[in-house]
This record gives C-alpha cells, sequence and structure tokens, in this order.
C-alpha cells in the first residue's frame, strides 16, 4: 500500500509568534505615546521646569519600554494557551511591573515636588521650607502692631513678623504606597492596553499561519487527488496492451509481440519518467502518445494512421502528463478495432485568446448504434484531472461529429519563464 506523504513542513513549523521588531515598536510607540502626552499636559498646566520634568519623564518612558519587555518576555510563555488564560496571565503580570515602573516613577520626581514648590513660593516671595523630619512649613507675615485699618505691609520690615505654618506633614509609610499604588494604577492599565495589541497582533500571525497550513493540507490533498486519478490511466492501459501482447503472441506473431514489448518498455520508461502531479511539456505528451500508437500499429499495421499537428510555438506548453492517454485509448477501440478500413487519428493543438486548445479526433464510426454516449471511466478521469488543475476555468467537450468523432480540452495556456523570456526578446 503507498502512502501519500503530506508535507512534512507543516508539521514541523516552529508555533507562531510575533517578531521581536514587531513587538518592540509596538511598546516604542505606546510609551512615546504616554510621553507626549505627559509632555503636553505638563506645558498646559504651565507647572514650570520643563526641562528637568522632561529628562525625568523621558528616563521613565525608557524604563517603562525595558519593563514591558520584562512582561512580554513572560507573557510569551501563554502564546499557544486558551485566550482566557491570555488574559487571566496578563491581567496578573502586568501588575508587578506596573508597581516597578511606579517606584522608578516614584525615586526619579520624588526632589521634583519640592522643588516645584519652591519655584511657586519665590514666585510670589513666599518662604517654603522643609524640617529635619520631613515636614513643609510656609512662612507667612503676621503684623506685630498697627493702626486699625493699617495693613501689614504699610508697617516699617522692624514692626512685621513671620509665622510658619504647617502646610503638609511629613510623609508616611502609607502616604508613600498611596502615592505609589496612584502612579501605578495608571501604568497598570497602559500595560493591559499593550497586552490586548500584542494579543490582537499573536492573533493576526497565528491566523495567517493557519491559513498557510490549511493551504499546505489543500495543496498536499490536492497533489493525492491528481496522483490518484493518474494512477487509473496505468492499470487501464496496460491491461489493453497486455490483451493486445496476448492476441499477437497466440497468433504465433512472435516478431510483432517483440517489437510491441520493446516498445512498450520505451513507453514505460517515458511515462514514469516524471512526477505523477507535475506538467510536462505538450511536445513530450505528443511523443508519449507517438510511442503508444506505434504500439497499437503492431496490431493493426493496415487499419491505423496517425496525425500529428503541433505548433513548434506551442511544443513548451505545459500540459498534465499522459492527460491525452484515455483519449487516445478511446479512439483506438472505438474507431480503428471495430472496423477493417483504415482510421485516421489526429492529435491536434492550436492557440486561442491565450487559451490552449487540443483536440484527439478519428474519421471512424463515431457512436455505435445501440450505445448511449457518455464519459465512461476514460473521459471521466480527464475531466477530473483537468478541474484538480486548473480549477473551473476548463473547457472539455466529447461528442460524434460529421465523419467521425472528436474530443476538445480547453485549458489556461502556460509556458515556462524560459521560453516566455525568449518569446519577448
Amino acid at each position: 500500500m503507498t502512502t501519500i506523504p503530506i508535507s512534512e513542513a507543516a508539521h514541523r513549523e516552529p508555533a507562531p509568534t510575533v517578531s521581536f521588531r514587531t513587538v518592540l515598536f509596538s511598546m516604542v510607540v505606546l510609551w512615546a505615546t504616554y510621553f507626549a502626552l505627559t509632555t503636553v499636559r505638563s506645558l498646559v498646566m504651565d507647572l514650570g521646569m520643563q526641562f528637568e520634568l522632561g529628562w525625568r519623564r523621558l528616563l521613565v518612558t525608557a524604563v517603562g519600554v525595558l519593563l514591558t519587555l520584562v512582561l512580554w518576555l513572560l507573557l510569551r510563555l501563554f502564546d499557544n494557551r486558551p485566550l482566557w488564560l491570555k488574559i487571566f496571565a496578563a491581567i496578573a503580570l502586568a501588575l508587578p511591573v506596573a508597581l516597578a515602573i511606579g517606584q522608578v516613577n516614584y525615586v526619579v520626581f520624588k526632589d521634583m515636588e519640592f522643588a516645584q514648590r519652591q519655584a511657586y513660593a519665590e514666585r510670589y516671595n513666599l518662604n517654603l521650607r522643609r524640617d529635619e523630619s520631613g515636614n513643609f512649613f510656609i512662612d507667612v507675615p503676621v503684623k506685630r502692631s498697627a493702626a486699625p485699618g493699617q495693613p501689614v505691609t504699610a508697617l516699617p520690615s522692624a514692626q512685621v513678623d513671620s509665622q510658619s505654618v504647617l502646610i503638609e506633614q511629613a510623609e508616611t509609610y502609607a502616604d508613600f504606597w498611596r502615592k505609589l499604588l496612584d502612579v501605578a494604577l495608571g501604568r497598570y492599565f497602559l500595560l493591559l492596553a499593550w497586552a490586548s495589541t500584542y494579543f490582537a497582533l499573536l492573533a493576526g500571525v497565528q491566523a495567517r499561519a493557519s491559513q498557510r497550513r490549511e493551504e499546505q493540507f489543500r495543496s498536499a490533498a490536492k497533489a493525492a487527488e491528481l496522483r490518484s486519478l493518474r494512477y487509473q490511466v496505468n492499470p487501464h492501459f496496460l491491461f489493453n496492451t497486455l490483451n493486445s501482447l496476448s492476441a499477437l503472441v497466440m497468433t504465433g506473431k512472435a516478431d510483432r509481440a517483440e517489437r510491441m514489448i520493446q516498445t512498450i518498455s520505451r513507453f514505460y520508461r517515458h511515462s514514469l519518467a516524471n512526477e505523477p502531479t507535475a506538467d510536462v511539456a505538450l511536445k513530450d505528451e505528443f511523443d508519449l502518445q507517438k510511442l503508444y500508437l506505434d504500439i497499437e500499429a503492431v496490431r493493426f499495421p493496415t487499419r491505423l494512421v496517425c496525425v500529428f499537428d503541433l505548433p513548434e510555438d506551442l511544443e513548451e506548453a505545459r500540459v498534465p502528463g499522459m492527460i491525452l492517454q484515455p483519449l487516445v485509448e478511446n479512439s483506438v477501440k472505438y474507431a480503428v478495432s471495430p472496423v477493417s478500413r483504415p482510421v485516421t487519428i489526429t492529435l491536434a493543438a492550436r492557440e486561442e485568446f491565450d487559451r490552449l486548445v487540443i483536440t484527439v479526433g478519428d474519421d471512424g464510426p463515431g457512436v455505435p448504434q445501440g450505445t448511449t454516449h457518455g464519459f465512461g471511466i476514460g473521459l471521466a478521469n480527464v475531466r477530473d484531472r483537468l478541474e484538480a488543475r486548473f480549477g473551473p476555468d476548463i473547457g472539455f467537450s466529447s461528442a460524434p461529429v460529421p465523419g467521425g468523432y472528436c474530443t476538445e480540452i480547453r485549458i489556461p495556456l502556460s509556458r515556462p519563464l524560459s521560453h516566455q523570456a525568449n518569446r519577448h526578446a
């Protein structure tokens, strides 16, 4: 039993993954968008100290890209898992990464909070300070003594005192975690948004890989169908030729039987040289049928006349191998064998509107009386092979004509690339 191999590439193909370049690009775009939006927000709110804020923001952005890469390396472990598990993994793994980004953000911007408040105080001539414990104080002027209705600013400086007012207590451990979580939650949703983008990219890659595998299996199935149809030709031909050879031996025509055996050998060597699913040059297909008709000429030396009409510019046109064999066999069986007069079998090819037209005809008796014309095994095999090879874009007709019988094939005209280049040179 012959096993038809299906492409091993489909079994050995690695699991589809999103390329590192695409992953890195998605991360850079995401964090660059974050950088741009926060910079615009800073400018709109006029927070001041834009340069100091800018390079710190750029540093956090770079660290965000690196930590997102870490998240990607973890999520890759779930590439081939169900979607619900991927979502759960993203929700769980993005949280510690977001906390790490929040911690970096806290450390980088920690000193900027006091610097911004100090700049604001200086703008309005206020004294802002922080004690050793980390408490924030602001010194506000208070009047020592002034006449009723007299403003403090109208008093001499010697008569104006300042009083320290606590505006913010030192940061506690709870305050630290509250600020950290506030920043981390914002980055958490940012990471989840990227994870969603990554899963979408992965789904696209997997869909394309699945489509490629489907095409490979479809191609393998088509090749198996072509092989099956092609192999149907050989037993049918062998049965007919062995019957003819047996008849020659039984009638004592040893020399003609020997010549037929030699021709059969050449025929099979020629026909088996090509891959069953491969196309062959039309010239080779015509030569193969010449060998077959040479075999039949041993049986019908005076009744079989052959005519081959193949234009030179169509010799390299591609056709399925042995596609004409059942048609020529039918002509021998139904046109030459039943009659005692000479019968001419004609194989011809021509080009019409970029299509290859091949005809196999004879001037025999046509359809024998009392029989119903239809597509037998041979004709059905030819039609099925043409449809398997070219799809529905074919023409195939087989019917009696005045003075005989004719089968016509119309298929797309294709030539080797080298031959097409020579034609246009």
